[in-house]
């Protein structure tokens, strides 16, 4: 049993400025139970599982007070590589901890600004040191570790690697030395065994990396062990916190706000905001020029957005609520000082046109509350009129409530932390314009507006996922004005992740090791398992029963070809059709099922200029895979469809992605393919008026098998050879 009543966790659970549920405080105390009853070591830490921005900061300080009330005597805080990060964790433990501080019971370090030596009497409190993952502070930490006057490798130690991710127990492949472990990593592997007495601790919001490392290694003659936790502890989450499940499920449904959340973005405008070309764009024509048309509408939705936010502040009588808008594209200051100009000079012609009484200011907004509106109506808020929203934003344009910031170096964003090590909202409305810098751990409130454009050659998940500051608490009214800015590939890349790590999560709480199955695709066609550590999961299709596969986002080939491969598609069904009705399930050929496939795909163009893409190769293995076992698989023919090719007016899809619906089609399915998967092909009638090329073709829809394991599939995998 522990200690609850101890002084430091009791001065956390009573004078918490967001109080402690009852949930939060059992993840607490089960936390520090689980630590000390459970040996932790380099290959075997405790791990404290929650979502980006959900709080896990708040629950690991809580587990440090605990611990102190337990025996600890010393933690250490390793924090990601970057000095803003550093240093508002450690504004953040100063502050949490600032009663014991004055009353000299307790002192924090930065491991870079370490005293020259600590007395006797400052060793006998107890010690809290923050510590960059980084060579430098490694070697300090390690060096202050090994010093035996002070004898840290003696005491309880309790060490906490905040944000552990791919850097922590990742391997990377060197042409030179083969697979060697990160530094970071190997340096962690050090500490966690220079200290018997030590607890480790890891915190994270993406535990695939756990799954990414290879088996034991030798490196350089030393045997580097991957990270596997002794046990999971999730925290828990408040129901206001908004995570991926907002912005990556519900998306087809006019219902739901998701339906109006995501904007699609194209490459085109991405490149136009890369770098600074008068041929592209031409600073005087921000306010009408195509080819910003999806950053002049993020800008001004935000605007009205803020409005919209700040008038029910009005009627309900509250302060004004801050809000905030983050774009992030690129990596280079020039690209941000580009992107700055852009939207400074959008700010001053909107400012502009205010002034002139411009047709331009009302088009903008009115297009603007249009949207807004509908969202605001469904999640049955407060909607102002668009006159008195139309004097809001004069408002705001003409007081100067609007900020706009580039976001490019370590110094300027820690002038920008506030006291709690948050980035600080100086103005009602704050635009941020930056890079990496602005990544995980960081901390932007009351975000309403993200513009993502960044698209590197490899989407890793920790990575991508932790760009999105769009994660965390947000209100019911800031959700029905919040908007999400990107680009089709990146869309699709992020939900693939959103996917996998939501079957990772479940695998982990499950801890069952057979509750998530790996396999990959090869060139030779044979489906195989394989070892996790070879995915990487931005390639990947998350197979679950029932998950349905179907390419979204394409037009037809010309109507000769499609003719006749509809024909042919006709003829293969026909030896089936000829004994079934035609509106009921019927068994078929894996075989034959394949072939259809291939046909189909032949008569499909993907618009994959508009990052619209379909692994085919995948809906055919999953087929094999899932039917590994049988001849056959269900099939169902649904004739004379009348599909659009396009969304209705007011979507923020472009595309149909639904020529099923789960009442009918998606009922059969779970009717009848509980043990091999369902192909459904929709005979589409292919009409011009529909937006197609006026021929007949099949849509076909893979309904995968009601008993499949969580599978992740891999198509493209990467290993160490790669």
């Amino acid at each position: 049993m522990i200690k609850i009543d101890g002084e430091y966790y009791n001065y956390f659970i009573n004078n918490s400025t967001l109080p402690y549920t009852d949930e939060e405080k059992k993840c607490v105390e089960l936390s520090v139970e689980k630590l000390k009853t459970h040996k932790t070591n380099g290959n075997k830490p405790g791990m404290l599982l929650g979502k980006i921005q959900s709080g896990k900061t708040k629950t690991f300080m809580a587990i440090m007070g605990l611990a102190f009330d337990n025996g600890y005597e010393i933690a250490v805080v390793l924090t990601k590589g970057t000095k803003a990060l550093a240093t508002q964790t450690e504004r953040r433990i100063s502050g949490d901890f600032n009663l014991f501080i004055k009353e000299d019971k307790l002192d924090v370090y930065d491991v870079m600004r370490l005293p020259e030596s600590f007395t006797k009497w400052e060793l006998k409190k107890k010690i809290v040191v923050v510590c960059k993952k980084q060579k430098e502070n490694l070697a300090r930490l390690l060096t202050l570790f090994e010093n035996d006057a002070y004898g840290f490798y003696r005491k309880p130690v309790l060490i906490i690697d905040d944000e552990a991710d791919y850097a922590s127990v990742g391997y990377f492949n060197s042409k030179e030395y083969g697979i060697q472990a990160n530094l970071t990593a190997f340096e962690l592997d050090k500490l966690r065994k220079k200290n018997d007495a030590a607890s480790f601790l890891q915190v994270t919001a993406t535990p695939y990396s756990l799954y990414l490392q290879p088996e034991n290694i030798e490196l350089n003659g030393g045997r580097f062990e991957p990270v596997r936790p002794a046990f999971t502890v999730l925290v828990p989450v408040n129901p206001k916190y908004i995570g991926s499940d907002f912005y990556f499920e519900g998306t087809e449904d006019p219902d739901l706000l998701q339906y109006y959340l995501h904007y699609q973005l194209t490459d085109k405008e991405l490149g136009v905001l890369r770098k600074r070309d008068a041929r592209k764009l031409k600073l005087e024509d921000v306010l009408m020029s195509k080819a910003i048309t999806g950053l002049r509408m993020a800008i001004v939705n935000f605007i009205v957005g803020g409005a919209i936010l700040q008038k029910q502040n009005e009627k309900d009588g509250d302060i004004l609520r801050k809000v905030s808008f983050l774009i992030h594209t690129e990596v280079s200051k020039a690209s941000h000082e580009w992107q700055k100009d852009i939207v400074n000079q959008l700010y001053q012609q909107l400012r502009n046109s205010v002034m002139d009484c411009s047709d331009i200011f009302d088009s903008l907004i009115d297009e603007s509350y249009k949207d807004l509106k509908q969202s605001v109506k469904i999640n049955d808020n407060y909607l102002p009129s668009f006159e008195d929203v139309k004097i809001q934003i004069k408002k705001i344009l003409d007081d100067e409530m609007l900020l706009i910031a580039s976001v490019n170096s370590e110094q300027q964003v820690e002038d920008m932390l506030d006291d709690t090590g948050q980035l600080k909202l100086r103005a009602p409305l704050n635009i941020f314009i930056g890079g990496n810098i602005l990544d995980r751990g960081i901390t932007i409130s009351n975000l309403i507006g993200f513009y993502y454009g960044r698209k590197p050659k490899q989407h890793q998940q920790d990575t991508v996922l932790q760009h999105c500051r769009m994660f965390g608490y947000r209100s019911k009214e800031e959700l029905a004005v919040t908007r999400f800015y990107t680009e089709g590939q990146i869309y699709n890349a992020m939900k693939r992740m959103h996917e996998s790590d939501v079957a990772l999560r479940e695998q982990l709480t499950k801890n069952d090791d057979q509750s998530v199955v790996f396999i990959e695709g090869s060139i030779s066609g044979a489906i195989k398992p394989c070892s996790p550590n070879k995915i990487m999961l931005s390639n990947t299709t998350t197979l679950k029963p029932y998950k349905r596969l179907l390419p979204v986002g394409f037009q037809t080939e010309n109507k000769s070809v499609t003719r006749n491969i509809t024909k042919k598609i006709d003829k293969l069904l026909d030896k089936y059709i000829g004994r079934n009705n035609k509106t009921e399930p019927f068994m078929i050929d894996k075989k034959d099922a394949l072939n259809i496939i291939d046909l189909s795909k032949q008569a499909i163009i993907m618009s994959e200029d508009e990052g619209y893409t379909f692994d085919w190769q995948c809906m055919k293995d999953a087929i094999i895979y899932m039917a590994r076992d049988y001849k056959e698989i269900w099939c169902l023919q649904l004739p004379n469809r009348n599909n659009g090719r396009f969304t209705n007016p007011g979507s923020h899809s472009k595309y149909v992605s639904t020529p099923d619906t789960a009442k009918n089609e998606g009922r059969i399915a779970r009717e009848k393919a509980t043990e091999v998967p369902m192909l459904m092909l929709f005979r589409q009638n292919g009409a011009e008026k529909d937006g197609w090329k006026g021929e007949a073709f099949y849509w076909p829809l893979l309904y995968a098998a009601g008993n499949i394991k969580t599978t992740i599939y891999s198509n493209s995998s990467h290993s160490y050879e790669d």
